[in-house]
């Protein structure tokens, strides 16, 4: 099957590489040249602009984005449209909103082409563990695209799945990164606790690697961290400043608005916020009323 890939970053690059070793043929197209010649040169083929990525490719044809959620979707699909013909296919593989995904769907439909969402999971391993996708769109399109989303996936059975309408992929997805949200917090504070241990000298390491096999608490998550303590167990150089990238706060907004308690996920939302607080105007405050109501001692700053 021939499929046309937009947006050439990590994600983009190793998935149209895996879709080349499989057999399909991929036509690539990035705002970032270089991006398009790296893929040129695992076998793909390369376009200089969304006009000449369409060119390539038989009607009906199938496009990819691969490009990060929010305006550069809307933007991709505002030059993407014009150049489609009815029956077109655009799979929209980021971590787009579902709402969002919903109102593109609808823009898509009045163009003659539709939208099928596939949310994405497996970052820099899905080169060659495969990627976990839960597709959302009309069952007649998903089908059309089995083809390449068994390549992509780690068992042409395993690891994806048509699981409902348009929207609901990118529903999944977001419920999916809410989980992890909580579980990385969760490896994190356990992990934080045994570290201030000092008299039993415990090795963080060892004790993931014991955890890795046979625990309740086993998973490809403690595998990774397991890496990473193997690697820098002090973490050293690491600044204590956690990004998130929209979708566990999506799922906290969800719960709030479906009247579903959400504790975990969202206390571990608000710990990667207060992260990021480099004033933590918060806990001052807090000292602060310590010190009126009870005489506590504040600790001051030393001088700049």
């Amino acid at each position: 099957m021939e499929l046309g890939m937009v947006g050439l970053g990590k994600m983009g690059a190793f998935m149209t590489e895996r879709l080349v070793e499989a057999g399909h043929r991929l036509v690539g197209f990035d705002l970032d040249p270089a991006a398009v010649e790296r893929v040129v040169a695992v076998g793909a083929t390369g376009a200089e602009s969304i006009e000449d990525l369409v060119g390539q490719l038989d009607s009906p044809r199938a496009v990819w984005i691969m490009v990060p959620a929010g305006d550069a979707v809307d933007k991709t699909l505002e030059m993407l449209l014009p150049v489609l013909d009815d029956g077109d296919v655009i799979v929209d593989g980021g971590n787009s909103y579902y709402r969002d995904t919903l109102r593109r769907a609808e823009a898509c439909r009045e163009g003659g082409q539709q939208l099928v969402d596939v949310g994405t999971s497996g970052g820099v391993w899905g080169l060659t563990e495969g990627y976990s996708m839960m597709v959302g769109g009309e069952a007649a399109v998903v089908d059309r695209l089995r083809p390449i989303l068994e390549s992509l996936a780690p068992g042409r059975d395993q690891g994806w799945g048509h699981v409902g309408p348009t929207g609901a992929g990118h529903f999944v997805k977001m419920i999916h990164n809410g989980i992890e949200y909580g579980l990385m917090e969760a490896y994190a504070e356990g992990f934080a606790i045994m570290a201030q241990k000092d008299e039993f000298g415990l090795d963080l390491h060892q004790i993931a690697e014991i955890w890795r096999y046979g625990s309740v608490v086993r998973s490809w998550l403690l595998d990774l961290t397991a890496e990473v303590l193997a690697e820098n167990p002090d973490m050293e150089g690491i600044a204590p400043y956690v990004p998130d990238s929209g979708e566990g706060r999506w799922t906290v907004f969800e719960a709030i608005d479906s009247n579903v308690s959400a504790p975990i996920i969202t206390l571990s939302l608000m710990r990667r916020i207060g992260s990021r607080d480099e004033y933590e105007y918060a806990d001052r405050l807090l000292s602060a009323m310590r010190h009126q109501f009870g005489g506590h001692a504040i600790k001051l700053e030393p001088p700049q």
